[in-house]
């Protein structure tokens, strides 16, 4: 994948993952880094076209299957398309939600197996793994609470789960940690914004 770094941002629903990036982003282009920020699924037209579907509030019909498999093709595209030629250019890419995001949520909360996920998005994006990616610990309660006091923000078809679908989602986040702790890093978010920011730039100034 070139000389670039390829960086991810997890967390359940409301952790703060966009605060966080913007944070990321005045900190890495303040030191002459070149930073591409995107998000998944999206990204890029094809990519965002599927977000549209998958996080439709319409489509409460969707099989869980279907959404795995959504995930991944908007992930294969996205990869191939913005994140690779980014990293072949050396810049540093920071990315909104990949692949840990359909292994806790596809995988774990909908119940289709963390493997059989995995063995879905391992064909969409062979071995290109992100290099870090930190995790946004946030109890659901939290985080749902952020969320519907926010105004403005976006609520999508998985914010309106039940709690329970929801704290499955961070026990699979918890256990992808578990499984590989040297590259996913847990920040507790519910701390305020300011410290989330601190202790992350302190794990990618040790990185970068």
């Amino acid at each position: 994948m070139g000389n670039g770094l390829f960086l991810t941002i997890e967390g359940g629903e409301g952790s703060g993952k966009t605060t966080l990036i913007d944070g990321i982003a005045k900190a890495l282009q303040g030191h002459g880094k070149t930073v591409l920020f995107t998000r998944e699924p999206g990204g890029i037209p094809i990519a965002e076209q599927i977000r549209g579907i998958v996080l439709d509030n319409e489509n409460t019909a969707m099989d869980a299957r279907t959404e795995a498999l959504l995930y991944a093709a908007a992930r294969r595209q996205h990869l191939v398309e913005k994140i690779l030629p980014a990293l072949n250019r050396g810049e540093i890419v920071v990315c909104d939600r990949f692949i840990d995001s359909s292994l806790a949520y596809q995988g774990y909360a909908r119940g289709l197996g963390i493997e059989e996920v995995r063995s879905i998005n391992a064909f969409a994006i062979g071995n290109h793994m992100p290099a870090l990616t930190v995790w946004l610990d946030v109890s659901p309660e939290s985080g749902l609470a952020r969320i519907h006091a926010g105004e403005g923000r976006e609520i999508n078809r998985l914010d309106l789960e039940g709690l329970a679908f929801h704290k499955a989602v961070r026990e699979g986040y918890r256990q992808l940690m578990a499984a590989e702790p040297d590259r996913i890093m847990r920040i507790d978010a519910e701390q305020s914004p300011e410290i989330v920011l601190k202790d992350v730039l302190a794990i990618l100034n040790a990185r970068i």
